[in-house]
């Protein structure tokens, strides 16, 4: 049976301690044993060296792995059976500059992943909390984590509750769950049984583990600790969440997984294909002709295989990352920054994520007029205006009630080290004492006065939840008064009169019009509380009775409460619904607020839209909620598990879900979203642990940005793949034009001669290709990204004509550097002459076409100087490859040769002429496929 719906006696008995004396220090260390510490447990991180050894077997890494194995195969041939220790030394150095392109890679995946662990460790707070607990018949100080079930603890307001508990005895007890149940509202705590089907929200007679207490105090018998803690079982859910696998990493794996199919057949294909023209030439297939076969495939395999594609995608998401970050998103998992652009759907928190989780009075009924309250939060700041005509309430109007709503108060408002108001008490009293701070009103200033305004608190009936009222008796000058505030329809029944138009009502003949005001606060969202009062005399306000003072009362006012929605976010999600991005609200909160609060930010058009509540949901079954979820944008009183059956739901219809939240109730449907979006501020550490994206100023706006960010990353990715992959395209091409038309010896070249060497190839792929490629990165965005509907993410990388253009621009660039190789092989040039001029034919070829693979149109449409980090890399990519040429180092390493400059300036500027004719054509002709 639950620890709710058991008497005090009942579990004290079960647990087998005592309520007088505690436990004793053996039956703790025994508990220790047999439940262990006090704490969550935390999910297990790769270790550095295991992310750097699993990057090293990615399988693009496997093919170059396959390349440098038949490097040392071609160099041990050259160096102990033909002798030739130059040719072996060529071979020797082909593997070491693949060997340098497989441990680049690997270090920039290590140091990102380092980088991101960095970067939220520093977001993490490492207190240490204690709690009040009774051992060995005497009260003490221990450390949180030694707490065992059992323990008898004793709590008061500004406590955390670090473990669960059930309350034996409370005295005005009311908590803050909004970390677990979604709600603002504090919690007012008894000690009552409770029905076995009791909802989490609804267990008053517990405390949760990570609660504080705003008010009051309490003493309780912990039920449990660690992961047997409510907050416990939300971190198991965690665990039971598997990292799922974002969009851009499942298209990548499968293009890798063809191209690797394609690499390994093209090298099949090529190495047969010497090996038959041997035989058919010869009769024969020497071990002389299968090592000059191997050294074609080597290079065969370098080209087929986008061998810096890891490296260039990891610096294009850093970059996006770093955009995110100076929008003050933090990103954790670098894929995750592409996420965003093909999100669909946003599921979010109410409580701390669409409103500021700080209880703030926006309207209230004070001598019959309405006053609305400018302002959110805790911040004093802000103007009382009239409703009916906007102008400054007379503060005649409403003083009284102010002053009512202050002196009957316990709770306060103070700054913190950072110049921020903090809330100290019940947030709904907390939120009145601000009010008063923006009339020029407060507690303690009225206290502190002295003279005919002397004020002075005499007495103070707490709430109580049996009476729902709290009264307090105020000396002020020689005048004695009662302040009591509660409920509405509870202060109504204790009142004869009402102050309209400065005028004394009676009760019956206003009542009617002080409850159409608390219907309307109410279908406005707002939570109501009433100020009432009295004048005593001196022997009433020094010895009446509670229920003799809290009768008789003048009616003051009505507030109107609200968790206000967050300033930004109503034009955010018009903006994502502009950009076909839906926003659903899941929250713990009750259905009349949750359905008016997203009504107010545009969530819903109807204000009758109906709200699945968490006991409905509980009733449905996985296929009945599959049918609904397309259609409901609120969900109301649901706990973590029906937050994750909803993510769930919405995914099974293809959504690419993005959950927002702060509290740890929120965590596990953030670990099973697409991608999870934590509140840097307010976010507690298990949220952003579960996170994907923590948003550094809580802004939801944040999440807008991040959104076309994400937009913009992709179509950069997009570009950088495309020009990528037609480089690909030029060198496999130009290397197999040589192989199948190449038969016999043209001057100096040898029909067995490729077109590039392994090594040239590799120079274009990570240095001449790459460093254009990533600053690619930095390109904004082509048109509004925010205009048009998510990507499917269904769909290939090479959708929408981006194959058809990686083909026909890598064939006829593929073409050019094979044309410009047979024309030097026909010239006489010697091999590495004929190599060198097609090096650079294949070089600047591809320079000039990234200024054609920025845009999904053509060059003409993108002004060539808008990047300036794209012209640095293309300049340096230019002069570099120009400099290896030159150099004799790089020539005995690279095997390359210098020219004479009437090549060079052909080798330069005829590579443009194919790229400005197919991009000239399609701007005329508006050709689709290239």
């Amino acid at each position: 049976m639950p620890m709710y719906s058991q008497k005090r006696k009942d579990v004290v008995k079960q647990l087998e301690t005592s309520r007088h004396d505690g436990l004793t220090t053996e039956s703790v260390e025994a508990r220790l044993t047999k439940y262990g510490p006090n704490k969550i447990q935390q999910e297990k991180h790769e270790s550095a060296l295991k992310v750097y050894l699993q990057s090293l077997t990615e399988p693009i890494i496997i093919i170059l792995w396959i390349a440098i194995g038949l490097t040392l195969i071609s160099a041990s041939y050259d160096f102990f059976a033909k002798n030739d220790p130059a040719h072996a030394l060529s071979s020797v150095y082909e593997g070491i500059v693949i060997l340098i392109v497989i441990l680049i890679n690997s270090g920039l995946t290590y140091w990102q992943k380092l980088s991101a662990k960095k970067s939220l460790d520093a977001l993490s707070s490492a207190s240490q909390h204690q709690a009040n607990v009774l051992r060995d018949q005497s009260w003490q100080k221990i450390d949180a984590s030694q707490l065992v079930p059992g323990d008898i603890v004793d709590v008061k307001m500004g406590d955390f509750i670090e473990a669960d508990l059930r309350w034996l005895s409370v005295n005005e007890l009311q908590v803050n769950e909004s970390h677990l149940t979604g709600e603002s509202d504090a919690v007012e705590k008894d000690s009552k049984v409770l029905p076995k089907n009791t909802d989490l929200a609804d267990r008053t007679n517990m405390g949760f583990s990570g609660s504080t207490v705003v008010n009051g105090s309490g003493l309780g018998v912990v039920t449990a600790t660690g992961t047997h803690t409510e907050l416990g079982k939300i971190a198991d859910l965690l665990q039971q969440n598997k990292t799922q696998k974002t969009p851009i990493e499942q298209n990548i794996t499968q293009l890798t997984k063809r191209l690797m199919v394609a690499a390994i057949g093209v090298v099949v294909i090529a190495i047969t294909y010497d090996l038959v023209k041997e035989y058919l030439n010869t009769g024969t297939i020497p071990i002389t002709a299968l090592m000059d076969s191997v050294s074609g495939a080597i290079a065969l395999a370098v080209a087929a295989i986008p061998d810096s594609m890891p490296v260039v995608l990891s610096i294009v998401l850093t970059i996006g990352a770093r955009v995110l970050a100076r929008n003050r998103g933090l990103i954790k998992s670098l894929s995750s920054v592409e996420t965003l652009g093909a999100t669909t759907l946003i599921a979010s928190d109410k409580t701390g994520t669409l409103t500021k989780n700080e209880m703030t009075v926006t309207r209230f009924f004070a001598n019959g007029i309405n006053f609305a309250v400018d302002g959110n939060g805790y911040d004093p700041v802000g103007e009382i205006t009239s409703i009916e005509d906007g102008e400054i309430g007379q503060e005649s109007d409403y003083i009284p009630f102010i002053k009512g709503a202050i002196l009957d108060n316990e709770s306060q408002i103070q700054r913190n080290e950072k110049g921020h108001y903090e809330p100290l008490g019940n947030p709904t009293d907390v939120s009145l004492v601000v009010l008063g701070h923006k009339a020029k009103i407060s507690r303690a200033n009225l206290l502190s006065q002295t003279g005919d305004q002397d004020y002075d608190i005499l007495r103070v009936f707490p709430f109580e939840s049996e009476r729902k009222m709290m009264s307090t008796v105020v000396k002020i000058g020689n005048n004695y008064k009662l302040f009591t505030k509660g409920a509405p329809d509870v202060i109504m029944q204790h009142t004869t009169d009402v102050i309209l138009d400065s005028k004394s009502v009676p009760i019956k003949e206003a009542q009617a019009t002080l409850e159409d005001q608390v219907l309307n606060y109410a279908n406005d969202a707002l939570r109501t509380i009433a100020v009432a009062g009295r004048t005593l005399t001196k022997e009433e306000a020094l010895n009446a009775t509670q229920t003799e003072l809290e009768d008789q009362l003048t009616f003051l006012g009505i507030a109107g409460i609200i968790d206000p929605p967050r300033p930004e976010v109503r034009k955010s999600i018009a903006t994502l619904h502009k950009a076909s991005v839906e926003v659903v609200m899941i929250t713990g909160d009750h259905p009349a607020t949750a359905r008016a609060i997203a009504y107010r930010l545009g969530i819903i058009k109807d204000k009758q839209a109906r709200v699945i509540e968490g006991q409905e949901l509980e009733k449905m079954s996985d296929e009945q909620l599959f049918e609904v979820v397309p259609n409901i944008r609120v969900y109301a009183r649901v706990s973590p598990e029906h937050k994750q059956r909803i993510i769930n739901a919405l995914q099974k219809h293809d959504q690419v879900v993005a959950m927002t939240g702060d509290g740890v109730n929120d965590a596990p449907a953030l670990r099973a979203a697409d991608i999870g979006i934590a509140m840097g501020i307010n976010g507690t550490e298990v949220t952003k642990d579960s996170a994907d994206l923590i948003l550094l100023d809580d802004q939801f706006t944040t999440i807008e940005n991040s959104v076309a960010a994400g937009r913009t990353i992709f179509a950069n990715i997009k570009n950088f793949m495309r020009q990528e992959l037609t480089t690909n395209v030029a060198e496999v091409l130009s290397i197999l034009l040589g192989t199948f038309f190449i038969t016999h010896s043209i001057g100096h070249i040898s029909e067995l001669t490729p077109t590039l060497t392994a090594i040239m190839v590799l120079w274009v792929n990570m240095i001449s290709d790459s460093l254009p490629s990533f600053a690619l990165g930095y390109d904004d965005a082509e048109h509004d990204v925010m205009a048009v509907k998510p990507r499917n993410v269904h769909e290939s990388l090479l959708a929408n004509h981006l194959l058809s253009r990686v083909m026909i621009r890598g064939v006829v660039m593929g073409l050019s550097v094979f044309i410009a190789f047979y024309w030097a092989a026909k010239s006489g040039m010697q091999v590495n002459e004929a190599q060198t001029v097609a090096f650079l034919t294949l070089v600047f070829g591809q320079l000039w076409h990234v200024f054609d693979a920025r845009s999904t149109h053509t060059l003409f449409r993108r002004n060539p100087f808008s990047n300036p980090y794209l012209l640095a890399a293309v300049l340096f990519a230019g002069i570099s490859s120009l400099a290896i040429t030159m150099l004799p180092f790089f020539n005995t390493f690279m095997g390359t040769s210098m020219l004479n400059w009437q090549i060079y300036i052909a080798v330069i500027f005829l590579p443009a002429i194919p790229t400005l004719v197919l991009s000239g054509l399609k701007e005329l002709f508006k050709i689709k496929i290239w």
